[in-house]
């Protein structure tokens, strides 16, 4: 039988009543579970008999088995049928509770470094089946085509400036400041713009080629540059790196603050004027309107607002 012929006798009906049939063992169970007379079912089993040419089930003493083939057929008709089950859901409506949605969010870890585990453990604890992807911003990932092509749902970082063309949502601003060793001079002589432009900066990697940054990106505005010695990609890793050197790190108040009573560090006040610094989640068009993407980008939201307060 061509593949196209075969496809047209198949109707999802089929299917729920072949994983049925296989999973029960029992024609007359599989006719209880699906709510149908005994003979229609068989009727049912007859057809699939007929397209698989294979009995699928067969007796065995007082029950009945699965054939070689009809095992190897229960996990593409779940599949099947549980795709069926999600191809509309989402329009219907989204219920965190039964879900199993895959969220997939790209994240800069300049944010506060409680912000995503808790917004992991959130997800969880409301949507236990739905599954996360945690993706990196990174100068490989182009964060724009991956909204737009479904690899990621949702973008969550700071920038000067986000995209016109994407939807935003805020989720707060901080204050700049700066974090040095406790054994920094500039605790004692204190400083100002000159000598904070003169010191050691660490800074993280950029994101892509030619990309500032938020602390630079202003400098540049106003005609000024900083000591960048350092260069780091992992931004959790430089506090560690500030508390053993002389280097400054320039950064927001909230992500500061989870270091000092962790290692030895104190926060200063930067000697420039910084505009706050700026957190949103970034969306597509293609999600907007998405129920499951809706309800997710309400829990970054959510969690943002606790970290806050």
């Amino acid at each position: 039988m061509k593949e196209q012929a075969l496809f047209d006798k198949i109707d999802l009906h089929l299917i729920r009543v072949l994983n049925t049939v296989l999973t029960e063992r029992s024609v007359s169970r599989a006719a209880i579970r699906l709510g149908m007379y005994q003979p229609a079912v068989s009727a049912a089993l007859k057809r699939l008999r007929a397209l698989a040419g294979d009995p699928i089930l067969v007796r065995s003493g007082a029950g009945m088995v699965a054939t070689d083939a009809g095992l190897r057929m229960i996990e593409p008709s779940a599949s099947i049928l549980r795709a069926a089950g999600m191809l509309f859901s989402d329009a219907r409506g989204f219920n965190p509770a039964t879900a199993s949605a895959t969220f997939r969010l790209a994240a800069s870890d300049y944010i506060d470094p409680l912000f995503l585990p808790q917004l992991v453990a959130s997800i969880k604890t409301q949507a236990p089946n739905c599954l996360i992807e945690i993706h990196a911003l990174s100068a490989q990932a182009d964060y724009y085509a991956q909204l737009a092509q479904g690899e990621i749902d949702v973008v969550i970082g700071n920038w000067a400036a986000p995209p016109q063309d994407l939807h935003l949502g805020r989720l707060f601003g901080d204050e700049v400041v700066c974090l040095v060793s406790q054994d920094h001079p500039a605790l004692r002589r204190g400083w100002d713009g000159q000598s904070w432009l003169q010191s050691e900066h660490i800074a993280p990697t950029p994101t892509h080629p030619g990309a500032k940054g938020v602390i630079d990106e202003h400098l540049a505005s106003i005609g000024l540059a900083r000591n960048i010695t350092v260069r780091c990609p992992h931004f959790g890793l430089m506090p560690s790196m500030v508390a053993s050197s002389l280097l400054v790190m320039t950064t927001g108040r909230q992500y500061c603050e989870r270091y000092v009573d962790l290692l030895p560090l104190k926060i200063l006040p930067s000697p420039i004027e910084f505009p706050r610094m700026m957190y949103y989640q970034l969306w597509h068009e293609r999600t907007h309107a998405s129920n499951a993407a809706r309800w997710l980008r309400e829990r970054i939201k959510s969690v943002a607002t606790g970290l806050r307060s």
